[in-house]
C-alpha cells in the first residue's frame, strides 16, 4: 500500500518533471517540491494557524502556568479555557506531523533512487526513463555539496529569525500598550533565550544534516536533500507570512 498509492507516485511525478526539456534534476527537485508542498498546504494550513496562535498565546499561557503552579488540574483546565477562547488546536500540528510522515519518509526514498540514475523498474509504462542532468545550474547533485548545505542552514535562518523577530516585536508591542515601564519577568526572559538559541542552533542542525549526518546514510542523495529541505523551509516562511497578513491579520 505505501508503495503503491504513496512512494511509487511521487516517485513518477519526479521523473515526469526531469523528461521536460531543458530541466535538470535540481530544477525537477524544486519544483516537484513546490508542487507537493502546494498539495500538502491544506493540510498543513491548520498546523501553522496552531503554531502562530500559541506564539501569540505565549504570555497568557506562562501567566498562567505560574499562577497556577500549585495546582495543575486547575492550571489544565485554564489553559483548555485560553485555548477555546483563542480558537487553538494544540493537537493539530501533532496530528498533521503523523499524516506527513510518510510522505517526508517517501520523498527521502524517491530522492535516494533519482540518483545516480533512474531506476526504470519502478516507472509506469507511461513514463519515459530521462536523460537529465544530474546537476543544479552546473552544480552535481551526486553526493553533497558545501554550497547547498550553507544554503541550507542560511533559509533555515532566515526562517526563524523572521518567525521569531516578529513575535519578539508583538510581544514588546503589547507590553508597552500596557505599560510604559515594566521589567521583564523571569518566563519571558526564559523563553527570549530559548527563541534566541533555537534561532542560532537550528541552523547549525541543518547545515549538519545535509553536510554530515544524511551523507553518512543517503550519501548519494545528500545534495538533492539539501534543495528539497531549503525550497520546503522557503515554502514554510511564505505560508505563514501569508497566514500572519492576510487571514490573522497580525
Amino acid at each position: 500500500m505505501y508503495n503503491t498509492f504513496i512512494f511509487l507516485p511521487l516517485y513518477n511525478g519526479l521523473v515526469s518533471l526531469m523528461n521536460i526539456p531543458g530541466i535538470d534534476v535540481g530544477l525537477a527537485v524544486i519544483l516537484f517540491t513546490a508542487i507537493v508542498r502546494l498539495l500538502l498546504y491544506p493540510l498543513s494550513k491548520s498546523a501553522l494557524f496552531t503554531q502562530v496562535r500559541m506564539k501569540d498565546a505565549e504570555p497568557e499561557l506562562n501567566k498562567i502556568k505560574a499562577e497556577y503552579k500549585d495546582n495543575r488540574q486547575l492550571q489544565a483546565q485554564k489553559m483548555m479555557d485560553l485555548y477555546k477562547q483563542k480558537k487553538i488546536k494544540p493537537l493539530s500540528g501533532f496530528l498533521l506531523l503523523i499524516i506527513q510522515l510518510p510522505i517526508l519518509l517517501a520523498l527521502i526514498s524517491v530522492f535516494y533512487n533519482i540518483v545516480p540514475s533512474v531506476k526504470p523498474e519502478l516507472l509506469y509504462g507511461f513514463i519515459h526513463i530521462p536523460t537529465a542532468h544530474i546537476s543544479l545550474l552546473g552544480i552535481n547533485l551526486i553526493g553533497k555539496s558545501l554550497v547547498l548545505s550553507i544554503l541550507t542552514g542560511v533559509i533555515q535562518f532566515l526562517q526563524l529569525h523572521y518567525s521569531l523577530a516578529s513575535h519578539q516585536i508583538r510581544l514588546v508591542s503589547k507590553k508597552n500598550a500596557k505599560e510604559s515601564a515594566v521589567k521583564t519577568d523571569s518566563t519571558s526572559d526564559m523563553m527570549s533565550s530559548m527563541n534566541t538559541n533555537m534561532k542560532y542552533f537550528m541552523p547549525i542542525l541543518a547545515f549538519a544534516s545535509v553536510y554530515w549526518i544524511i551523507p553518512a546514510r543517503y550519501p548519494q542523495a545528500a545534495s538533492i536533500i539539501a534543495i528539497y529541505w531549503s525550497v520546503s523551509t522557503l515554502f514554510t516562511l511564505c505560508q505563514e507570512l501569508y497566514i500572519r497578513k492576510r487571514l490573522l491579520k497580525i
